[in-house]
């Protein structure tokens, strides 16, 4: 897929339209706070997120400033953690019953088991499609935290998992983008032939593999099958869709990344693409930003760069118009006894002048209306936000949509494929059992 260069405010009009008519937005009508500001409201609220990255820490920081100002009888507790140290955190705040009143959350299973304790504030009069807040998001976010028909989630970001590539590489190889999964690995050992790593890959944490698993599966299952699997009361795993996407993972790692991935983190084989060393790199598109001048890339970088989807192998059987990805969000304790000014404080981070604001100042897209403005974005985030437009469907991250001794099973199983100490059968087989134990304890 070529991208081109989008500068005018009337392609990006055009390319924002082209996202939320695929996600199936509501209004876009408001244009400021949906939420009154009421300078009387008075509280403490805690919360907590993961965004302790630098980077990105300082935006919430002053989000939440912003309301305190605005509401001088408001104090917000805001704790900021790692990713892994939050899925720690957050596993010891909810077995003791101590959620803050806001607390982040991935889709899927993962925001799911808060709703099934009973953790998780129901949200629907406020936040449905057909509500007045609800109706300033592309609906597919709003659907990513939908359970049993009700909407427990706020869903903050737009985020889809991409193949970033350096062109300058590609032509250097005589490598064209790949539009199968077949013609990927081609590309990747002539690229190889070349000196360079086809693709950057670091596995320290286990998810970078998963991310790659959570596409093939889309591509290789199909959906009913994969919905039955990811659910824990049904989950079975014997479709043979599963072994063949390990196996298509595996291929990929031999064709293209280096050995001893499970050592090496996700930032560190970053930089080798940042260095010129890597032709290409699986990311998130929240990442785009650091392959920008702006987020620090060298000109041979920043001028040189596109994405395209990770190719399904000819003939899949599953959903090849799948893209890996999901909005992060934001929940409210339903045991919380400021549920109201949580809800107006959401409503406050979410609106339009906010949401614009995080595209510029973090490069991410929202999937609140009108957020994507020709002054805060660039031309791939862009076009990413015209491509997950047309996606059938998010295939959300396994690690999240699936049940936790499911996800745990998948994360060893895959570390073994890398090291070589398990084939994907035997991965599955432990998956199978993690299904099974599941299912005993209607989790």
């Amino acid at each position: 897929m070529k991208i081109t260069k989008r500068s005018t405010a009337g392609a990006l009009l055009l390319v924002t339209s082209l996202v939320l008519a695929g996600c199936g937005s509501g209004s876009s009508s408001s244009t400021a706070n949906p939420t009154t500001s009421n300078a009387a409201l008075t509280g403490t609220l805690s919360m907590v997120t993961k965004f302790a990255d630098p980077k990105y820490a300082p935006y919430f920081e002053g989000v939440a400033k912003a309301y305190q100002d605005a509401h001088p009888g408001v104090t917000i507790t805001l704790e900021q953690v790692g990713d892994q140290p939050f899925k720690d955190k957050i596993r010891v705040l909810s077995a003791s019953n101590s959620l803050p009143d806001i607390y982040f959350s991935w889709a899927g299973d993962f925001a799911n088991k808060f709703v099934r304790a009973n953790l998780a504030a129901d949200l629907t009069s406020e936040i449905a499609p057909d509500t007045a807040w609800g109706s300033t998001f592309a609906s597919a976010a709003l659907k990513a935290f939908n359970y049993d028909g009700k909407y427990y989630g706020v869903p903050i970001d737009l985020d889809g998992k991409y193949m970033v590539y350096n062109k300058t590489m590609f032509a250097a190889a005589n490598v064209a983008v790949p539009k199968t999964l077949e013609e990927l690995l081609t590309a990747c050992d002539a690229l190889k032939a070349t000196g360079v790593t086809p693709i950057a890959f670091g596995n320290q944490f286990g998810w970078p593999a998963i991310h790659y698993l959570t596409q093939l599966n889309a591509m290789n299952v199909a959906p009913a099958t994969l919905a039955a699997d990811y659910n824990p009361a049904t989950g079975a795993f014997t479709d043979p869709g599963y072994v063949k996407s390990l196996q298509e993972f595996s291929d990929i790692m031999s064709h293209c990344a280096t050995k001893g991935s499970n050592g090496i983190a996700h930032e560190v084989a970053q930089a080798d693409f940042l260095a010129g060393k890597a032709a290409m790199q699986y990311v998130e598109s929240l990442e785009f930003s650091v392959f920008t001048a702006t987020g620090g890339a060298s000109p041979a970088i920043a001028d040189n760069w596109d994405f395209f989807r990770l190719p399904a192998a000819a003939g899949s059987a599953g959903d090849t118009g799948a893209l890996t990805g999901a909005p992060d969000g934001f929940m409210v304790n339903e045991k919380s006894a400021n549920k109201a000014l949580a809800i107006d404080f959401l409503k406050f981070f979410t609106s339009q002048e906010n949401a614009q604001k995080m595209t510029k100042d973090l490069g991410w897209l929202s999937p609140v209306a009108g957020s994507a403005t020709a002054d805060n974005s660039f031309a791939q985030l862009t076009a990413t936000l015209a491509d997950m437009g047309t996606a059938s469907q998010f295939a959300i991250w396994l690690d999240t949509v699936t049940q936790a001794d499911v996800a745990s099973a998948y994360l060893s199983g895959v570390e073994g494929l890398l090291s070589g100490s398990q084939t994907p059968a035997q991965v599955m087989d432990s998956v199978k059992a993690a299904a099974v134990k599941a299912k005993a304890a209607g989790q």
